[in-house]
């Protein structure tokens, strides 16, 4: 499953958003999950507590293999929110989790490189906005 922030800098309908992703992800049994945080605004204090003791507790407990979280470098407010999140649930955490700095590097290693990768992205793009990263990165075929 791959899941980015719609709603741009406006986060008051996280808490909700979170709750719905969390109960799909129950729902569907999911194994692989990217989440891009690039797409999100800083979470808030009061945010991060809610994300740490309600959501966190839920996640560790899914059948999840790997969990990729895209945050750019230049987005330190949030790898300093996900940091300390992580650090309250580590000892539960059973999947492997990778950080990436786009999108496409990301999920090249959640779909193990696989020859549908062009594929996956395209119809992404196709109904969301393109990733610059992932157009230039998978503009051949077989790449």
């Amino acid at each position: 499953m791959r899941v980015e922030w719609a709603s741009g800098d406006d986060s008051r309908n996280l808490r909700d958003s979170a709750t719905k992703l969390l109960r799909l992800d129950q729902e569907l049994g999911m194994r692989n999950l990217l989440l891009n945080m690039n797409t999100f605004p800083d979470i808030s204090v009061y945010d991060q507590l809610w994300l740490g003791t309600h959501w966190m507790p839920g996640i560790v407990k899914l059948p999840l293999e790997r969990v990729v979280l895209i945050n750019n470098r230049h987005r330190v407010h949030n790898q300093l929110a996900i940091d300390s999140m992580l650090a309250l649930v580590r000892p539960f955490i059973k999947f492997d989790i990778q950080f990436f700095p786009n999108a496409s590097s990301g999920m090249r290693w959640l779909s193990d490189f696989s020859p549908r990768l062009h594929e996956v992205m395209a119809e992404w793009d196709a109904v969301h906005a393109p990733d610059p990263e992932s157009v230039t990165r998978f503009s051949r075929p077989g790449i």
